[in-house]
């Protein structure tokens, strides 16, 4: 038995990885410097503090499609981000990239993801839209300019990626974030959208992430009866498969070798349609389909009613992240929301919103 330091990993990593991987001796750093683990390279350093936050924590509460399902089997946001991280590492691994790199972005690319999904993204996304188009309004009747800074925070916008990256740059640590290395903050910005990460291991990610959610939301539609095996496209069953281990194994094999043939994180024109025609089924037969729509409208109508309460209410925002928005009941108001559990959310709804016979001695909040 020995003891394998950083600095051997290290040795190791320029030994044994590809030449475009990227390599923990040469990150471009932490927002603020500290000193070097004894035991941990610096990815596995942003690996460990995403485990320990308290957003990871709550992942294991938040919905990924299915809101409000009975049964232990339905994925949650925790369990979508674990497959996502298992996935990245087998990619990463077979093509000599950076495993650990690959692995704490998985692991964080999901931590500022609202509760309610999507669903839930959407509507937080609204509401700060519509909060822009009447600041626009107001500025045009009182004859500023499109840009003028009326409500203190123009053009604000929500996206889960984006959200993230505030996440672990400034709301975790009472504010002062987890301090993750430029190549991890990358990976988790740019695994959304089409921007595309700097490394490699970001890119791996990013399609991991793709291949993930498709795959475990056809397998949730099937448990939940809202599809059969013989609904899917003909054509995805010739190209990827007829079953759940088999898509995932074609998909993950062509990615492999197709990366490999063009030195870059792609999947080949063939599969890649599969890919998109079986994402297009689920948005038809499952993401849009009555059942799911009509639980999703009732979580859009939660989210607005929370955030236009605490943004008129900004008393009943947690002091601390009134602090950490500087002030601003919109910000503050969205970062409460975004960092919600499906649970909690309905909780507060239900405090806020729901009528209930007080007791003597009680009073209302």
């Amino acid at each position: 038995m020995r003891i394998i330091t950083r600095e051997q990993q290290m040795l190791d990593e320029d030994a044994r990885l590809a030449a475009d991987a990227a390599r923990s001796a040469r990150t471009e750093g932490r927002q603020r410097s500290t000193s070097s683990d004894l035991l941990r390279n610096e990815f596995q350093r942003d690996r460990d503090k995403i485990l320990h936050c308290k957003a990871f924590r709550r992942l294991s509460h938040k919905t990924q499609v299915f809101l409000a399902v009975e049964g232990d089997h339905f994925r949650t946001r925790l369990t979508h981000t674990l497959e996502v991280s298992q996935i990245a590492r087998t990619v990463s691994r077979a093509l000599a990239l950076n495993e650990d790199l690959a692995e704490a972005i998985a692991l964080g690319h999901d931590l500022g993801h609202t509760p309610f999904g999507h669903a839930g993204e959407a509507a937080l996304a609204a509401c700060l839209a519509r909060l822009n188009e009447q600041d626009r309004v107001q500025d045009c009747a009182q004859g500023r300019g499109r840009g003028s800074a009326s409500a203190g925070e123009p053009g604000m916008l929500f996206r889960h990626n984006m959200h993230s990256l505030r996440v672990v740059e400034l709301l975790e640590n009472d504010g002062s974030g987890l301090n993750l290395t430029h190549e991890v903050r990358d990976g988790i910005a740019c695994h959304s959208g089409s921007l595309r990460a700097e490394t490699l291991e970001g890119r791996v990610v990013a399609l991991c992430d793709r291949i993930a959610y498709v795959n475990h939301d056809i397998d949730d539609a099937l448990r939940a009866g809202l599809l059969t095996e013989g609904d899917l496209p003909a054509s995805t069953h010739r190209r990827i498969g007829s079953d759940h281990s088999a898509r995932i194994e074609a998909l993950v094999s062509d990615l492999v070798e197709t990366s490999c043939a063009c030195g870059d994180i792609a999947l080949s024109d063939p599969m890649r349609d599969a890919m998109m025609e079986l994402r297009s089924f689920l948005f038809d037969s499952v993401y849009l389909s009555a059942p799911v729509r009509a639980e999703a409208d009732k979580a859009a109508r939660l989210i607005t009613c929370l955030f236009d309460f605490y943004v008129r209410n900004p008393r009943h925002i947690p002091d601390d992240h009134l602090r950490i928005a500087g002030g601003s009941a919109v910000q503050a108001a969205t970062d409460y929301i975004a960092g919600m559990t499906d649970r909690y959310a309905s909780e507060r709804f239900e405090a806020l919103f729901v009528p209930y016979s007080l007791r003597a001695g009680e009073t209302l909040v």
